[in-house]
């Protein structure tokens, strides 16, 4: 009898051992990794979040209003020129800008497509400038200065955002430069948050530009085709203003007729 019960004992004994060692490791270790990965996500969601706030708080005070009808004039390194708006050139005719980028004056009758539109080539200025009378915001950068992360930095700011366009302009004094009508940032770094200042105060700012309402869509070919766009040229020298070919910023020519006053102007 004494040795049955010990018999019986040791089966019990290594049936606990079996058990011991059956422990399912897999699982708790796949479950583990669930719960670090939960966490992950959470954890990243809410540093967005507190980021986004934190923008959002920045950014408010360069919201424009009836009361601060111009927050831009508060960003540093903003440069401001009151422009007449209206006052349009030919295809065919080349405008004396004295400033590079040009930001206001004299344009051409034709806007450039401006609804987040990245044109991976140097536009035609005097289209842009349309634009930017139309309300739009147009980054403009030096592509021998801006590539890679930099470049996609500010591609991530103007693709599929309306009134917002982007070309490369040859030969930029600084890396960006950013333009609304009447209005001008240059910078060196693609995240500087003043970008995001200068395009929360501009970007279609009722208070900021001449044509308010006016449209950003494409025209087309035959006035501006966005998939084969006139190509960019260097801006002409004041001294070779003769107002035929060459105009004056602030002289338009009297053979076109401004946004509006035609049927499908805007």
């Amino acid at each position: 009898m004494g040795s049955g019960r010990n018999s019986k004992s040791a089966r019990n004994a290594r049936a606990a051992v079996a058990t011991k060692r059956s422990t399912p490791w897999a699982m708790i270790a796949a479950v583990l990794v669930v719960v670090l990965f939960a966490g992950a996500v959470f954890g990243y969601a809410f540093l967005r979040n507190k980021e986004n706030a934190e923008r959002a708080e920045a950014l408010a005070p360069f919201t424009p209003t009836a009361q601060n009808r111009d927050p831009a004039a508060q960003i540093p390194g903003v440069q401001i020129v009151d422009y007449p708006g209206q006052l349009h050139v030919l295809p065919t005719q080349r405008v004396a800008y004295t400033h590079s980028p040009p930001f206001g004056g004299a344009h051409d009758g034709y806007w450039a497509a401006c609804n987040g539109v990245v044109y991976p080539t140097p536009v035609r200025q005097e289209n842009l400038v349309h634009s930017l009378e139309h309300g739009a915001i147009w980054i403009a950068y030096n592509p021998e200065q801006v590539t890679g992360s930099d470049l996609d930095a500010l591609k991530a700011k103007v693709e599929g955002q309306p009134y917002t366009v982007m070309s490369p302009y040859p030969g930029l004094d600084r890396p960006i430069s950013v333009q609304s009508w009447g209005h001008q940032l240059k910078l060196t770094d693609a995240n500087d948050i003043r970008i995001d200042q200068f395009i929360t105060a501009l970007r279609r700012n009722q208070f900021a530009y001449p044509e308010v309402g006016a449209s950003c869509q494409a025209l087309g070919p035959g006035q501006f085709d966005q998939d084969n766009p006139p190509p960019f040229l260097p801006t002409p020298p004041v001294s070779e203003v003769n107002d035929t070919t060459i105009k004056s910023e602030t002289e338009g020519s009297a053979s076109v007729v401004p946004d509006g006053h035609a049927p499908g102007g805007s």
